[in-house]
């Protein structure tokens, strides 16, 4: 049998501090995964779905999406979409990382199929601990290789 091959962790954050809070937690709880940072969903697509949108250039990657719902070119929701209606990318777990405790975003989110939802605490312990255990999560959670 193959040993799994290792997940890459494709990051959607245009806050930087964000982003730097993001990896230094997943980092901290021991997964060391190479992380792709993106900080709009313009470049994040093209990265996932390819410069001819199919999808392809995801075929036999093992990923998993940290997205953010507000981005400065697009809506998170859209990119969760075109993400989830790939056949090549649908199987990618996507975790939801956000400002946002809006229920009918969260449900609209879940609708379209992110398998994770976290709300961004406002204060940096509370991020910083949500971001630990996510980590936590990452270090035992099996990915499915895409089509």
């Amino acid at each position: 049998m193959n040993a799994p091959k290792p997940v890459t962790i494709i990051m959607i954050e245009d806050d930087e501090g964000h982003a730097r809070l993001i990896e230094k937690n997943i980092r901290r709880a021991g997964v060391n995964n190479e992380i792709i940072p993106f900080t709009n969903g313009t470049e994040a697509l093209r990265y996932l779905l390819g410069a001819d949108g199919s999808g392809l250039e995801s075929a036999g990657r093992h990923l998993l999406v940290l997205l953010d719902l507000n981005l400065p070119d697009m809506t998170g929701v859209s990119i969760l979409e075109k993400v989830k209606n790939n056949q090549h990318t649908r199987l990618s777990p996507v975790v939801v990382l956000t400002t946002t405790d809006d229920e009918r975003e969260i449900q609209r989110c879940y609708d379209l199929g992110a398998n994770v939802y976290i709300t961004k605490p406002v204060d940096y312990e509370g991020f910083a601990n949500a971001i630990r255990q996510l980590g936590l999560f990452f270090s035992v959670m099996q990915v499915p290789e895409t089509e």
